[in-house]
């Protein structure tokens, strides 16, 4: 799954900044590109994901929810923060003690 999350072609022109992929959900901060839609966005990125899980899984069963809640961000000082608190929910969760020992999320500000 994580590997669509950064896939070009299904982002068009819009921009993964960070995402972290949970045991039963994901969190993604996306720059929307001039034009897009996030529902289309976010319909791609759960398609061809599930996809993928499906293939490897040998399986065809639903992946996502259909619904997903959206929060718009007006300031760009607000992405890092946002950022940062989008990749921590694995230690949230206690899936992990540092967010290395996690190896499902990704952000530009590497």
């Amino acid at each position: 799954a994580a590997r669509c999350f950064e896939d070009q072609i299904l982002l068009g022109d819009s921009r993964m900044l960070a995402w972290v992929l949970m045991p039963d959900h994901v969190h993604w901060l996306i720059h929307l590109g001039e034009g897009q839609q996030l529902a289309s966005i976010i319909n791609r990125l759960k398609s061809s994901s599930a996809r993928k899980v499906n293939q490897q899984l040998n399986s065809g069963g639903t992946l996502w929810a259909s619904a997903y809640h959206d929060r718009a961000l007006r300031r760009d000082d607000d992405l890092r923060s946002a950022a940062r608190y989008l990749v921590a929910n694995p230690l949230r969760a206690g899936l992990a003690r540092r967010i290395g020992e996690y190896p499902f999320w990704n952000a530009v500000w590497l």
